[in-house]
């Protein structure tokens, strides 16, 4: 997605250029959008100004240049450090911070945004450096959504599939926040089930392309079970927690057989044996949730 040529291109200042910081303004001088950079250190100002970024010696005068500010920094505290140094010239301006964090310290660094005189979006990159820009890439956004509207083109130039989700900021969070939780959950689930056909002379390859429909149903799943953890109804007529037990226990038995870690499979059949023991073995799997929320 590139500035319409009628458009007035929106000045955009760029802090911090990591790996992640300096793939989103490169999507923005590919997009069309006149873009100033800060960095702590230089050698990554260099490689921008080479690619049509303006340096700036500041924070402050970076965001000075710019309408909008995107912030991509390692941690909460340190873009609210650095937007602090940079106060003076924020009154007028748009702050998106892009950095990791808590949903609290978004809200904070959100406040102090606004007292100085900007508004503020909190986004939650949900992707790779290499796929920054791209039409698939989903960034999940949080703050006022007259916000978001204003400057929708210019955050659909970061990721195609930008996404407002709540007035609130700490809501994005929570949203990257999720999805990372379920992600390693899937991915330390499928590299314990690597590692045991792996011990048995089966390529995980071949076991994936045989699998794939079973493994995409598993995401299917998802609509079903959330409806349940909101309505609080967890009664199901199939798949009850009941039937988990056995295929747990086998589990665990082949792993030890084989040498393989028991920890993961060992810590899920404790859920759902505590479950049982409470009454619940015709409940849902989504039942567990309750495991979660009084931990």
């Amino acid at each position: 997605m590139s500035v319409h040529e009628n458009e007035q291109a929106v000045a955009v200042a760029v802090l911090g250029l990591g790996e992640m910081g300096s793939a989103l303004a490169v999507a923005l001088l590919d997009a069309g959008y006149p873009v100033t950079v800060w960095n702590r250190s230089e050698d990554k100002v260099h490689q921008l100004v080479a690619k049509g970024a303006r340096p700036a010696a500041t924070p402050e005068a970076a965001v000075a240049a710019a309408e909008v500010v995107i912030v991509n920094v390692k941690g909460g505290a340190v873009a609210a450090e650095v937007l602090r140094t940079a106060a003076s010239a924020l009154p007028g301006r748009t702050v998106v911070d892009l950095t990791d964090g808590s949903s609290e310290q978004s809200r904070a660094t959100g406040q102090l945004v606004t007292t100085h005189g900007a508004d503020y979006l909190h986004g939650q990159i949900m992707t790779i450096a290499p796929a920054v820009g791209s039409p698939d890439a989903v960034v999940f956004y949080g703050g006022l959504r007259d916000v978001f509207d204003r400057h929708e083109a210019l955050l659909r130039s970061l990721g195609g599939r930008a996404t407002h989700v709540s007035d609130d900021p700490g809501v994005a969070v929570l949203y990257g926040m999720a999805v990372h939780d379920i992600m390693w959950g899937l991915l330390n689930g499928f590299l314990h089930a690597a590692a045991l056909l792996g011990n048995a002379g089966i390529r995980v390859g071949d076991f994936q392309q045989v699998a794939q429909p079973s493994l995409t149903a598993l995401s299917s799943l998802f609509p079903m079970l959330a409806g349940e953890i909101d309505r609080a109804e967890f009664a199901t007529p199939y798949g009850a927690l009941v039937h988990h037990l056995p295929s747990l226990d086998d589990l665990i038995a082949e792993s030890r057989v084989r040498g393989i870690d028991v920890d993961l499979p060992t810590y899920t059949r404790k859920l759902v044996a505590a479950a049982l023991d409470a009454g619940h073995g015709h409940d849902s799997y989504s039942r567990l949730v309750e495991h979660f929320r009084r931990g």
